[in-house]
């Protein structure tokens, strides 16, 4: 009995020793299906450039404490008649403080003042850096979009080469055209094939792509739940550099730096409010009973020149350098958005025709050589020939419609704010 249920024993840990010993295999991220607007959201909740942004700002924060912080205060200690430096007994006499510097309360207002502007243009940066990320992630979607659509297209490409092969090869077993024709028909399926193997890769790239913006990992499956549209048309230039002006991070940060700069010009100014040392001790004396002493003292602006020549100057010059900036980046937003716009009307301006002429040609023409074809009035490289347009204007078409989401989520960046919509009709015309 005691031996047979040893065994039994032996059996049931051998039975359960490997599955507990087997590493635990991490389980497979789920399916993410998301929108446009739901990935750029989650781009800005998870980036972790975000994350360091953010945590940049607190430190612009913590240095405000930094700066109106008042001086730690010292503990002083004399000794004096000491017979030598090494027999610190003998000393006769003993002094005990506790020093301390307090600085003119005008001057740790305006270092206050100067740091609480140093952390409203870290939260500028930041707001700067989320409309950069927004932008990339709309970039990294639509690219994602386009790949998907290619391969739709390359689909349809293969279907059409087959039924173009079994037709070619009816026709041939007929007599009706020349071993040449399936050939060629072959070669056709055999290109759309390998055109669908290729965007297989670029399907995973750009997935891979989004996926490291949303902080997944970047094989993680990815479902997009937007289509490839044209987008609304555009306000008025006008409209959009003056809201651009108004609304870019990097000017209302430097119109901060500016305010920030002035006040340390300001508090170089002050050299001459004097800040305040005081020193609180007790003594000790021997043959006396124990006292108490206090001393003051504070700064003299004596050289007064070299506040003039230095602090102060070097400040002027930066409020100088920050005017010429100011200047500079308002003709630089100008140039940006003029750009930004010349690029999405552009776009949209292709879409529109590829749309409202190409395709519908490059269609007709397939369809009249196939036709033709069918009724022994046309080559098949005619065919092919028609086919191979057609797709590319098909091909064209979808790159176009990603570039006019760009160019438009490009011109959003550019003037730092939602754009505005348009009166009338909100597609492209």
């Amino acid at each position: 009995m005691i031996r047979t249920f040893a065994v039994s024993a032996l059996l049931l840990a051998a039975a359960v020793w490997p599955a507990a010993a087997a590493p635990r295999v991490p389980a497979a991220p789920a399916t993410l299906r998301l929108s446009r607007a739901q990935a750029i959201a989650q781009a800005l909740a998870e980036n972790p450039t975000v994350a360091a942004a953010i945590e940049q700002v607190a430190q612009a924060r913590a240095r405000v404490a930094e700066a109106t912080a008042l001086p730690d205060a010292a503990v002083a200690t004399t000794l004096e008649q000491e017979q030598n430096f090494l027999s610190p007994r003998t000393a006769t006499a003993k002094d005990i403080g506790l020093a301390l510097t307090i600085p003119f309360p005008e001057k740790l207002r305006l270092a206050g003042k100067a740091a609480t502007a140093a952390v409203r243009s870290a939260e500028f940066s930041l707001t700067q850096l989320r409309q950069q990320l927004a932008f990339t992630t709309a970039q990294a979607y639509d690219a994602v979009l386009v790949a998907a659509q290619h391969g739709v297209d390359l689909e349809e490409a293969k279907q059409l080469a087959q039924g173009f092969l079994a037709k070619t090869e009816a026709r041939y077993q007929a007599g009706t055209v020349a071993k040449l024709d399936v050939l060629k028909a072959r070669v056709d399926v055999a290109q759309a094939e390998n055109d669908l193997i290729a965007n297989a890769r670029a399907v995973a790239t750009t997935r891979a792509a989004l996926n490291r913006l949303l902080a997944r990992p970047l094989g993680a499956p990815l479902e997009t739940t937007d289509v490839l549209a044209a987008p609304p048309r555009l306000p008025d230039l006008d409209t959009l550099e003056a809201l651009a002006l108004a609304s870019r991070p990097e000017i209302a940060g430097l119109a901060s730096d500016r305010a920030a700069a002035r006040d340390v010009t300001t508090l170089a100014r002050r050299y001459w409010l004097p800040d305040l040392s005081l020193t609180l001790s007790r003594n000790f004396t021997a043959g006396s009973p124990a006292a108490f002493s206090t001393a003051a003292s504070f700064t003299i602006p004596l050289f007064f020149r070299q506040h003039e020549k230095g602090f102060i100057a070097e400040a002027r010059h930066r409020e100088s350098e920050l005017a010429a900036d100011a200047r500079d980046l308002d003709a630089q937003v100008a140039l940006d958005v003029r750009t930004a716009f010349a690029n999405a009307d552009t776009a949209l301006r292709q879409v529109a025709y590829l749309r409202d002429q190409l395709l519908p040609e490059a269609a007709d023409a397939y369809r009249v050589a196939s036709v033709s074809y069918a009724l022994g009035g046309s080559s098949a490289l005619d065919v092919l020939d028609a086919k191979r347009a057609m797709l590319d204007a098909r091909t064209q078409y979808t790159d176009a419609l990603g570039a006019a989401d760009d160019a438009v989520a490009d011109l959003e960046r550019a003037v730092g704010a939602p754009l505005p919509m348009p009166s009338g009709d909100p597609h492209v015309q």
